[in-house]
Formats: C-alpha cells, structure tokens, sequence
C-alpha cells in the first residue's frame, strides 16, 4: 500500500511495508461551499457580532490590518483587496492604511517571500505592508498588565493607535493556545517579546490544559481573550481552508465571538476520534510552509500524541528546507541535547521569562517523555541534525518496518496531513 503524506511543495509517497496494517486519519470532507469571493463578501456583510465591515469602514481616519507571517497558509490574496478597496471607498486615505505582518518572534517576511505572502501585487503597490519586531523597544505601546496572570502587554503601536482594527488569519489546532487564529493574531502576533516570553514561559508550557483543541481553563486563551478586551474595539476576519488550501468556511465580525464561530465549525473536521492507541504513528509537519525549518516540526510530533501507546515509535516526515531556525532556537536545541531533558525542563521552571524561541524545544520534551521520536527530512545537514535530539530515518519504509518490528505490532496509525488533523484515543460515541 502507498500513502501520500503532505511534505514540502510536492508531498512525498511512501511504499509501506508488506507487514503493515494501517489506520489512515484523514478529516472528513468539507460540505460544498460558495466560491471564496462570494465567501469572503458574504462575510464582511453578515458579521457573526457587531456592525458590518462597510459601516465600520465610516467616518475612520486610519486603520491597520493584522495577517499572519509565512508560516500560515492563510488565502491573504482572497481578502486584502476587497478589504482595502472598501476602507478606501469609505474615506479612509491609502496612506493610512497599514498591513501588518504578525511575526511574533519570527523573522521578518521580505523581499519575494513578502510578494508570495501577500499573494497580490495590488496590495504592495497601494499602502504600506510591513513586518512587526518584536525586539524593538520603541515599536511597542505599554497596556500594563492582565489581572488573570499578570503578563505585561505591550502591543504594536501601529495597531494601537489605528482608528479601525482589524485581524486576520487561519483557524487550525494549535498545540498550545487550542486554535490559531483570532486573538492569538493579537499576541503573540503583534506583542513585544516581554509579552511573548512569558506566554513562553514553562509556568504557561507545563500547564496540562495549554494543548491542542482545548479553549476550557487554557491559560494562554483566557489571557490572549483579556488582552484583546484591554485594546478595546478590534475586529477578525477568520478563515478555514481544506487540505488543498482551498477556502472552505470564513466568519467576520467581533475578534471574539467571530474566532469561536470558526473554531466550532472547524472541530468536526479536525478532532478525529479513532477509539485506540498504536505503538507506531506516521505523521507529517504539514507540508510548506510549515515544514520548512526544524522549529515548526515540532508541531507535528506534539498534535498526535493522544494516540501514540506508551514508549511506542513517533515518525514524522518534514522537509525542513531553511534548516533549524533561528540562532536562538539552535541554542535551546543544543541546551537541550547537552543537559538532556530533565535538566533541560529544571532549568526552565525557575524562569518568569522563556529565552527566545527556547519555548518550542520545551514543546519537543512532550513526544520525547511519551515515546521515540524519529526523523525523516531530505533538508537537514547532518550539523543540523545533531541538535534535534531525536533519531534520524534515511528511509521512511525502513523505519516504519523497523518499528512494527520492535514493537511486534503490525497495526499503525498514519496521519496525512500531521498537524491540521488531531486524532484522539477517545471513540466516537
């Protein structure tokens, strides 16, 4: 039997071996939907909460739209324009309107990176498209802090200060904030690192409802929601999007409410119950543009570990085209591999803030507690590969019949699109 996994630009198949019993956790399909232009108007029309984007367009003097860096697949070229070409229709001065790219602490998206992110020429011909920087001290507006936990919130004063507000992005689990999406564009989007670090921080990491799918008692959610609160008026545009990239649900209207209306539609096809454990689990990092650095791959080795039974085999396939990631990220890393991962995570919890990019490879101790982590990436030099800390796979077939065969089990789940799919031991009923 052959599976197609999602993997770099072009995916990647996989001739599983002849003793190999699979489980194959696709989403179900998507309903038919409207076309993505009557989508996207559908939704700037009929608001989930609140006034409809041509009345909140009105008597603005500025405005700024949030979009997510490279590493989202987010359909920017569907919605910028009619956005745009709307705010300027109601008066607003082009000039005066800014495109906002949410970073966080990621680098910066340039030059034919920005024109793909973008995805229309328009856009970058028209107003002002351009990167947050976490780092710069002078780039920030200080909001205080949350009463919840205290975080310190410092925001992105070219968000602040804009007379209309508005965020974008994808909805998708996220193995730590529940769902991407919506407030999260908002910080750690556009936060000074002080805000984003604590997010960071293993006090946040360590919390065991800080996961994948889950807004209840999540501690990052319920600060994120009282950050948006503390900025005060602020509007989404939320998107869905199939395993081709396809647009298949959009909600508009209040950055709160119109994010929760994307996340309960998005559950039924993301949470998959499978009703078991398996001591072999084949997964991928999504594909590009997820899977273009090691950093983002840990994604896919933390979504599916409700399914993987104890000391069992995590396999993940992941390009990793760009390398590691960060400097800061190889540091960890290399703590990491150096300190092994006890004295990694004590070193951690002393910390009120998390080193940058640090926070990811405490997200790596997650599958390494549960199981064997091992590693399929055509982009990674063997360098690169010694601060992953976990085994390396020069052939996929290989590795999934050297793990039936030290397990003695043929049954193995596989997991097409890794991370935009959450299988759950749970059953159905």
């Amino acid at each position: 039997m052959k599976i197609d996994l999602l993997y770099g630009r072009n995916g990647i198949s996989v001739n599983l071996p002849e003793a190999a019993e699979p489980t194959v956790i696709n989403k179900p399909a998507f309903p038919p939907c409207p076309d993505a232009t009557e989508q996207i108007a559908t939704a700037l029309t009929n608001p989930v909460a609140g006034a409809d984007f041509k009345s909140l367009c009105q008597n603005r003097s500025s405005a700024c739209i949030l979009i997510c860096d490279i590493t989202r697949p987010v359909p920017n070229h569907l919605f910028l324009r009619p956005m745009i070409e709307g705010m300027i229709d109601a008066g607003i001065p082009k000039s005066e309107i800014t495109v906002l790219i949410a970073t966080g602490l990621h680098r910066p998206n340039l030059g034919e990176e920005l024109a793909e992110l973008v995805g229309d020429p328009w856009v970058l011909e028209n107003v002002a498209v351009e990167n947050h920087y976490a780092l710069n001290d002078e780039d920030h507006i200080d909001l205080g802090t949350t009463k919840g936990r205290g975080v310190p919130v410092k925001l992105d004063r070219r968000l602040v200060d804009a007379d209309l507000r508005i965020a974008t992005g994808l909805v998708e689990p996220h193995f730590m904030a529940g769902y991407s999406g919506g407030r999260k564009v908002v910080a750690p989007g556009v936060a000074h690192h002080e805000t984003i670090r604590t997010f960071h921080s293993a006090r946040f990491m360590e919390d065991p409802a800080a996961k994948e799918c889950n807004l209840v008692d999540n501690p990052l959610h319920e600060e994120q929601l009282e950050i948006v609160r503390m900025l005060g008026e602020i509007y989404a545009l939320n998107t869905v999007i199939d395993e081709d990239r396809n647009l298949v649900f959009t909600s508009f209207g209040e950055i709160i409410e119109s994010h929760l209306a994307a996340v309960e539609f998005v559950r039924a096809f993301t949470e998959i119950p499978v009703g078991r454990k398996f001591k072999t689990v084949v997964t991928s990092a999504a594909g590009y543009p997820l899977d273009q650095t090691y950093y983002q791959t840990v994604k896919g080795m933390v979504t599916p570990l409700d399914i993987l039974a104890p000391d069992g085999t995590l396999i993940i396939a992941s390009h990793c085209g760009e390398g590691v990631g960060s400097d800061h990220f190889r540091a960890a890393q290399e703590r990491l591999v150096s300190m092994g991962p006890d004295a990694f995570l004590k070193s951690l919890l002393a910390k009120s803030f998390a080193d940058v990019d640090e926070w990811q490879t405490e997200m790596q101790l997650k599958p390494m507690r549960a199981g064997k982590v091992v590693l399929y990436s055509e982009g990674l030099p063997e360098s690169d590969f010694a601060v992953t800390g976990v085994e390396r796979a020069t052939d996929l077939k290989q590795a999934i019949a050297d793990s039936i065969a030290m397990h003695a089990d043929p049954e193995i789940a596989v997991i097409p699109e890794g991370p935009y799919v959450v299988p759950q031991a749970r059953s159905a009923a």
